[in-house]
This record gives structure tokens, C-alpha cells and sequence, in this order.
């Protein structure tokens, strides 16, 4: 039965690594790699591969904060990172969940340590509003930013841009149009940088984040002034911050 099981979940990682290069074929860009991440503070279920995507199971008591208002640090949120030195690129995830307990969260973030982080993501309030927003950690404080919206909401794709030390999150219910969440810097964001995949439950819950559709593309957010452009697209003609 063991030797079945094995052979069985080789079966799965293998064809989840096969979608994932199809969606990539024709990117130039460095790759996703779920399946050689560096798993961070890993859930006692962990994650499995399947033919949908990647499944994250949290753990209760899940979380990352730190000092700001409420006073305490946690960090042991779930992440799966990839590493990279690359300045300019773009990272888009879907992440999708069900969940019914308060502070319940999954989307994408940016770990460089306790002190220096960055997420996007839904946090599930009650039965009629959740909250869509983001935390910026920089030298160990956190600040959050939300907006409110319907709890039937169940996944939301994700994109984490970079522009050397300064990054993007945008988020989009189509994967079509993307919509600006904020702009901000990271003090510990040069040089090689770790992102990926986030899950956690702060409260007593404990829920599966699923992980589809995840790309590296070029840099999709443009400057907003070629004359400060320092990326590769400095020719570009196009302004404006977001790609069409």
C-alpha cells in the first residue's frame, strides 16, 4: 500500500510539474519552482501536490505580525519561497480557499526575515465581509492596509512586481485586469529576494489554500516616467503603471 501511495503521489507532482511548464512555455524569465521551494515555518499536514494545483493546509495559531498596535511578533505564517536575484520581474499566483474562521488568510508574499516581509491576501471577518489588503514589515514593524469585500469571494489572483528594492501588489478576479493594492519598499529588498506562496490561520482554524496558475514574467509594472527608468523596457513609450 506504501509503495502504491508513493507511486501514486510521484504520479501527481509529476503532472502538476507538467501544467506549470505549459503555462511558462515561451517565458524567458526564471521559473516558479513549487516543487524545489523552501518550505518556511511548515504545517503539520504540509503541502500536497495535485493535478489542480498546490494544496497548504494550515496550522492553528498561524501567523505573521509584528509589534505595531497589538504589540506582539508572530512568525510562523506558512510560506513557500523561491529565491532570486533577478531586479525586474513579475509574480502572478490564484490562491483560493474556503474558510469560516476569523483572521483565516492565503496569497502571496515576499520573506526576507522577521524584521523585513511583505503579504497580499484575503482574511476571512464572518459570513458577510472579509478583508482584501496587505502588510509592509520593515525594521520590525508592521502596518496593514484592507478594504472590505464579500465573503462569497473565494479566490483572487495575485501579482508581486519588482523594481529592484521598490515592489507592486495588484490583485484581479479575472486574471485579466489587475487592479493596484499598493506600491512600497522594501529596506532589506536588494539583492536576492525570497517569494511565494503564504497560508495561515492566527485563530484556531485550520483551512487548505489552494495555488493555481503561478507565472515569472517581465517586469508588469512600468515606470511611471521613462526618465527614471532604470530597467531593461527603459525604451519603452508606454507610461502608466500597469500593463494593458
Amino acid at each position: 500500500a506504501d509503495k502504491r501511495r508513493k507511486l501514486y503521489n510521484g504520479m501527481i507532482k509529476a503532472r502538476f510539474i507538467s501544467i506549470l511548464n505549459k503555462i511558462q512555455e515561451g517565458n524567458d524569465m526564471f521559473q516558479f519552482q513549487p516543487e524545489k521551494g523552501q518550505m518556511v515555518f511548515r504545517a503539520k499536514v504540509g503541502m500536497k501536490f495535485q493535478p489542480i494545483g498546490l494544496i497548504i493546509t494550515t496550522d492553528p495559531g498561524s501567523d505573521f505580525w509584528q509589534r505595531t498596535y497589538y504589540g506582539f511578533q508572530n512568525d510562523n505564517a506558512h510560506v513557500l519561497l523561491n529565491s532570486t536575484k533577478e531586479p525586474y520581474f513579475s509574480f502572478t499566483v490564484k490562491a483560493s480557499f474556503q474558510s469560516s474562521t476569523l483572521f483565516d488568510q492565503c496569497g502571496l508574499a515576499i520573506y526576507q526575515n522577521s524584521g523585513s516581509w511583505a503579504k497580499a491576501c484575503i482574511e476571512y471577518h464572518d459570513a458577510k465581509e472579509s478583508w482584501l489588503g496587505s502588510v509592509v514589515t520593515n525594521r520590525g514593524y508592521s502596518d496593514w492596509s484592507t478594504s472590505e469585500i464579500s465573503s462569497s469571494v473565494t479566490s483572487v489572483y495575485y501579482r508581486l512586481s519588482r523594481r529592484e528594492s521598490d515592489f507592486c501588489f495588484e490583485n484581479s478576479f479575472d486574471g485579466i485586469r489587475f487592479h493596484q493594492m499598493r506600491i512600497f519598499h522594501l529596506e532589506e529588498g536588494s539583492g536576492e529576494v525570497h517569494f511565494g506562496l503564504m497560508a495561515c490561520s492566527p485563530g484556531k482554524g485550520s483551512f487548505q489554500a489552494v495555488f493555481t496558475e503561478m507565472n515569472v514574467t517581465e517586469c508588469l509594472w512600468k515606470a511611471l516616467l521613462k526618465h527614471i527608468d532604470k530597467s531593461p523596457d527603459a525604451d519603452s513609450q508606454r507610461l502608466g503603471f500597469f500593463s494593458a
